[in-house]
């Protein structure tokens, strides 16, 4: 029945492992077809509405199986496919699926992930505040999770924001902090990023200098690796272009316009960048014009003006009016300067950038003078509030922070108290099991004692016994003392005179010697019957003596049979010479019985055992056998038990076997020779 078990257990498990392999290949399987999916979506090659049905299908496959842990990967990498196709509705669909899942699942990487990508969309969307929040949830993640890239690269992020709210400061030091994390990394665009980033941060604050500093050092990883420079970003061109700007601030015209004629180098850089191209024009135009280079001028300025309308550039597109407004005012055509910042005020207060008014207004303020004071006023009144709204920010951005704080502080405290409940609930079941082990191991310790000490008793019995044997064994050699005494000194006595008196009446033949001699016949059997009876006594005492090592051997196999569940059966072969077996080797016999009987109760969980004595020749065996759980002979080290029964077998000059295996029981064979006792009957 137990074996019937064992193997539809092992067909349950195979069949269970064939399912889960199975169901391994075939999710594999699916998760190789949203890969190439998701391949595609991320080509170039591929058009952009075809691109969105590539994340769709992949996302309709991840939604048709079983969610595990690995796909929070391709659904974040949907999300992002949807945010590099703008296509916004899609992406926030996916982004808050992967929140939720990854939440559930404590994937704090995923968290981490999607929280950074919020924070980007909602950069493209100029909602700085919502971006800030993610951008900082998603940097104390990171934080904790020890990713140092995913850091550096989410304080470039963080950066962009406080740029765009104007907190140069901050700015600068997100960009410090992100170079810090990305320095041992091979991210050259990041790090060309916050180059960038500080350079422009300096640039705002009039530390000219250093902004030449980190935008040549952004100009020289692009010269250093080839790969970025071919990027079309263009950020060779970029970099020029905020060295000249940062020249122009500095009034160092000549310098500007040539790192702008540099910029102009990249012949795709129209084609490829038209926000680039149009701003260096637009610079190199305005460059031109504060040296009175007015050779191309208007022309330049209205290049940079075509392509930012063509492109929607809004804030460019005012910026290049401003400047051609100056360029009138400049040769006193006062109907066109006045026109082109009129123009630029009326789109400011569309695009509703308070920069950009502030431009027009003082643009206005110069060219206007009927209107002049208004427009002064105007801009001073914007302008503080515009220094109110940015302290507004810093403010607001460090409330966030804060906030951010609080809201992770208040996780973490309710974390500690979950692990504590937890560390509280095992340290009660430990204890618990402690208790249960300890009292099971002293319930089992009383056990053991007990059988020890019935043991202890046993053997006691049984030397008391070989005590006993021992006693009459010396009784026995004085009864054959004295016995032979008898023999000598009275048989032997009788038979010597009845000899010599039958000699001697052989001589005569009368009637009388008939007689003597018919008495001295009789005399002669009743000598004949005094040894016989004298012969049964001493075979009387040698059954006494074999049959006591038998009663011993009886004893222990009734109080086996009595103390222990195994069914026990025995077999003693009457064949044996017990009196040519010494009392060392009987006691070695006694022994190693005990012990493989104590064994078979505390191991092998028998439930039949067999005893045989049998003799063979000159040799006396014992065999032991049981049905028990038996073991590897081989590879089992053996216990001192084993080694007490090898070594009384050694004693006795026999052969000691033990043959076992797993499941098949146990059968220890003893083989001694028959030594004849020294004291023979």
């Amino acid at each position: 029945m137990r074996k019937l078990f064992k193997y539809i257990c092992f067909l349950f498990f195979m069949i269970l492992a064939c399912n889960n392999k199975k169901e391994s290949i075939n999710t594999s399987q699916v998760y190789d077809k949203v890969f190439k999916l998701l391949e595609m979506s991320n080509s170039d090659t591929v058009v952009e509405n075809k691109r969105a049905e590539y994340i769709d299908k992949a996302l309709l496959i991840i939604e048709s199986i079983d969610k595990n842990r690995n796909s929070n990967k391709y659904l974040f990498e949907a999300a992002l496919g949807y945010y590099k196709l703008k296509e916004d509705a899609k992406f926030n669909k996916a982004i808050v699926s992967l929140l939720n899942k990854a939440k559930n699942e404590n994937d704090s990487v995923y968290v981490a992930k999607a929280y950074n990508l919020l924070g980007n969309q909602h950069i493209n969307l100029a909602n700085n505040d919502s971006a800030y929040y993610y951008i900082l949830k998603s940097e104390k993640m990171f934080y904790r999770l020890r990713d140092s890239l995913s850091l550096g690269k989410n304080y470039i992020d963080k950066a962009f924001v406080q740029l765009y709210e104007n907190d140069f400061s901050g700015c600068e030091l997100s960009s410090i902090q992100a170079l810090n994390y990305l320095k041992k990394y091979n991210e050259v665009q990041k790090e060309y990023d916050a180059y960038n980033l500080i350079g422009i941060c300096s640039n705002e604050s009039k530390n000219y200098e250093n902004a030449l500093i980190y935008h040549n050092k952004a100009l020289s990883l692009v010269y250093k690796y080839p790969s970025i420079k071919k990027s079309k970003a263009h950020y060779e061109s970029s970099s020029l272009n905020n060295i000249g700007y940062v020249y122009q601030n500095m009034n160092r015209y000549e310098d500007a316009i040539n790192n702008y004629r540099k910029a102009l180098f990249d012949r795709d850089l129209l084609k490829e960048s038209p926000y680039i191209y149009s701003t260096v024009i637009d610079n190199l135009a305005y460059s031109k014009f504060k040296l009175n280079q007015n050779s191309e001028l208007p022309g330049l300025f209205f290049e940079a003006l075509n392509i930012r309308i063509k492109n929607q550039m809004y804030s460019g597109t005012i910026l290049s009016k401003i400047h051609l407004s100056e360029f009138f005012s400049k040769i006193n055509d006062t109907i066109n300067a006045k026109k082109y910042a009129v123009e630029a005020l009326s789109d400011s207060k569309k695009t509703k950038v308070s920069g950009d008014f502030l431009l027009s207004l003082k643009q206005l303020s110069s060219i206007d003078h009927q209107n002049s004071s208004k427009y002064s006023k105007e801009y001073i009144r914007i302008s503080d509030s515009l220094q109110i709204e940015e302290r507004k920010a810093k403010d607001k951005f460090a409330r966030i922070a804060f906030e951010t704080d609080e809201i992770i502080q208040e996780k973490d405290k309710l974390a500690e108290q979950n692990r504590s409940l937890l560390y509280f609930f095992v340290g009660t079941l430990f204890v618990g099991l402690l208790l249960f082990v300890i009292r099971t191991q002293r319930a089992k310790n009383r056990e053991l004692l007990l059988k020890q000490q019935q043991q202890k008793a046993n053997e006691e019995i049984y030397n008391l016994m070989i005590s006993q044997q021992a006693t009459i064994e010396e009784n026995r050699v004085r009864e054959k003392k004295r016995i032979a005494q008898e023999l000598h000194d009275g048989v032997l006595g009788r038979l010597f005179g009845a000899r010599l008196n039958l000699d001697s009446l052989n001589r005569s033949s009368d009637e009388e010697s008939i007689n003597s001699r018919f008495n001295y016949l009789n005399e002669l059997k009743n000598i004949e019957q005094d040894i016989r009876e004298i012969s049964h006594d001493l075979n009387r005492e040698k059954h006494a003596l074999i049959n006591n090592f038998v009663a011993i051997v009886h004893n222990l196999l009734d109080e086996q049979s009595n103390s222990f569940e195994p069914v026990l059966t025995f077999s003693i072969d009457e064949k044996i010479k017990w009196e040519s077996i010494g009392n060392n080797t009987k006691i070695n016999l006694y022994r190693i019985l005990q012990e493989s009987l104590q064994n078979i109760n505390k191991y092998a969980q028998a439930k039949h055992i067999h005893v045989e004595f049998k003799t063979d020749g000159n040799l006396l065996t014992l065999k032991v056998t049981d049905d028990g759980v038996g073991f590897e002979v081989d590879t089992k080290k053996r216990g001192i038990g084993l080694q007490n029964m090898l070594s009384r077998t050694s004693e006795s000059e026999g052969s000691f076997e033990v043959q076992s295996k797993k499941g098949k029981g146990t059968t220890i064979t003893v083989s001694v020779p028959l030594i004849k006792n020294e004291i023979e009957a």
